[in-house]
């Protein structure tokens, strides 16, 4: 005899993909993004994101940012979700616009988590360690070239 396969409810599929995306807001995105919240007012507290805006003031001028959107370049490169929390931290607290947000956009994502992809990908795929920083390197190109054309269309 033949084994009749049955095909599941769609509703069935629907909350499953339902528990797997709560499940990974709450245990991925969420924490990242709560983290950057928290980075960023410890940074204005102590006074370092004013200093971090002075110091990266030069730098990111030529993309059309201030300096404090260094902060969340630096956000990127550690977790997406933590730069998107870093950039609402930095517009609520008026350091950025809705301007610098579509720069930035791009850079996020080409940037994206590369500390996290280094050891979960890279080391495991065997990339040869002496590849990794040029690869960075690429990506951090990549990310100011699109930050300047952004910067030109906006």
């Amino acid at each position: 005899m033949s084994e009749v396969t049955k095909k599941p409810m769609i509703t069935d599929v629907f909350v499953a993909g339902a528990r797997k995306g709560w499940n990974i807001a709450v245990t991925s995105t969420v924490p990242n993004v709560l983290m950057a919240f928290v980075v960023i007012k410890a940074l204005k507290i102590t006074g370092l994101l004013d200093m971090m805006g002075t110091v990266f003031a030069p730098v990111m001028a030529v993309v059309g940012l201030p300096g404090e959107a260094a902060a969340v370049l630096m956000g990127a490169w550690m977790s997406m979700g933590g730069a998107v929390g870093v950039a609402v931290s930095l517009f609520d607290s008026g350091h950025l616009t809705g301007e610098h947000l579509a720069i930035l956009a791009p850079a996020i994502y080409l940037m994206g988590s590369q500390i996290q992809y280094a050891g979960r990908i890279l080391g495991v795929v065997g990339t040869k360690a002496k590849l990794i920083p040029i690869m960075i390197g690429f990506s951090v190109l990549n990310a100011f070239i699109a930050m300047f054309l952004m910067n030109i269309l906006v």
